[in-house]
């Protein structure tokens, strides 16, 4: 597959491998189910959701144990996690970058979970238009919070990891809707998982 950007290569090949590793537990799981619990509780009649850079699928598991009938759709770049994907078999998962264009039928809710942060800022618009096109009402973005556009070395790696105010860029150039919002800390007594900060938007 040809990529356009050395992130890209660098999710699809062996670093993309590792990380499915790190993040395969059950305690992880428990996590998701509660934050999308709490991610989705002002939005309203979300009975389908397409999840761009969906790893091994947690998200879609997570959200298939809060809604069992709700129709899931993935998109990952990683091959061997798309199989990893699959094997939960609660939703269709597609393998290929999220900088392509996405035509899918439109999904009450679109969202990416710990993505956009690792995407090349060149090509951020090509993730948005997919997340905002392809969305029927809502757009959520789960990822690393700063107000101005910063660059962070990740595990020992130079431009693989973003930080900047990607909900306010989709306000801004879509004209979306704040409907909701949040912070995750790492020390929750409950469910920590990461540092994210979450946006819920309304088209």
């Amino acid at each position: 597959m040809n990529f356009k950007t050395s992130q890209e290569n660098f999710w699809a090949g062996q670093f993309g491998d590792e990380y499915i590793k790190r993040n395969d537990s059950e305690s992880l799981q428990f996590s998701k189910v509660a934050l999308w619990s709490q991610m989705l509780r002002s939005a309203n009649s979300v009975n389908s959701a397409l999840e761009l850079g969906c790893n091994i699928g947690l998200n879609l598991v997570a959200l298939s144990k809060l809604s069992p009938k709700m129709k899931l759709i993935g998109y990952e770049i990683n091959s061997k996690a798309v199989q990893r994907a699959r094997e939960y078999q609660v939703a269709s998962i597609h393998e290929g970058s999220i900088l392509d264009k996405i035509n899918t039928e439109k999904c009450d809710l679109t969202f990416t979970a710990g993505v956009l942060i690792h995407i090349n800022p060149k090509y951020l618009d090509n993730v948005y238009e997919n997340l905002v096109t392809n969305s029927g009402r809502y757009v959520l973005v789960a990822e690393y919070y700063s107000p101005d556009p910063t660059v962070i070395t990740y595990r020992g790696e130079q431009d693989k990891l973003f930080k900047r105010d990607f909900a306010g860029d989709l306000i801004d150039r879509y004209g979306m809707k704040l409907v909701d919002y949040g912070f995750l800390y790492k020390r929750d007594n409950w469910a920590p998982q990461d540092d994210i900060t979450w946006f819920l938007l309304e088209k």
